[in-house]
């Protein structure tokens, strides 16, 4: 089979051309090589929502959070923490539980405390008026310079 070519765009790459896994991922470790967030405390013993049994098992989870919600607002402006408390949310019953399922918000104060930590950064400002956050010229700068790091094929699922 022939081998997959790196195909170029022929303008920058930015966070939308890449895969958001992948881009989640390596600006997570970006920002934990940065060491410029300040962890919350206890963050061993914190849950992610009220409808989790245990806290995550993933050491750097705070930092893939952060990620995910710098992505988010970076390619839709203006969103806030109760926007993220409906995308983090889930399921309220546990698995095998014979009772109907209701959905079931995230932690707020997790997601409002990475807001703060990206604004702290220069990441993300509040926009005036409303309740949301968007991207700084500088974040953008920088999520930018981690999604063009990425290297994206065509046909990701051939190199395996």
């Amino acid at each position: 089979m022939a081998e997959a070519t790196e195909v170029r765009r022929a303008g920058p790459t930015t966070v939308r051309d890449v895969p958001a896994d992948e881009f989640i991922k390596a600006f997570a470790a970006y920002l934990k090589k940065t060491g410029k967030i300040t962890l919350p405390e206890k963050i061993d013993l914190m849950k992610t929502a009220p409808h989790k049994e245990l806290a995550p098992y993933d050491a750097d989870w705070y930092f893939t959070r952060a990620a995910a919600v710098a992505r988010r607002v970076y390619l839709i402006q203006g969103l806030g923490v109760g926007h993220f408390r409906r995308v983090f949310g889930g399921r309220s019953n546990p698995k095998g539980s014979v009772a109907p399922e209701h959905f079931a918000k995230a932690s707020g104060g997790v997601i409002r405390h990475t807001m703060k930590q990206l604004e702290s950064l220069g990441l993300l400002e509040k926009v005036e008026n409303t309740k949301g956050r968007r991207v700084t010229r500088e974040g953008r700068r920088q999520m930018d310079l981690v999604a063009r790091s990425i290297q994206v094929t065509p046909f990701n699922f051939l190199q395996e």
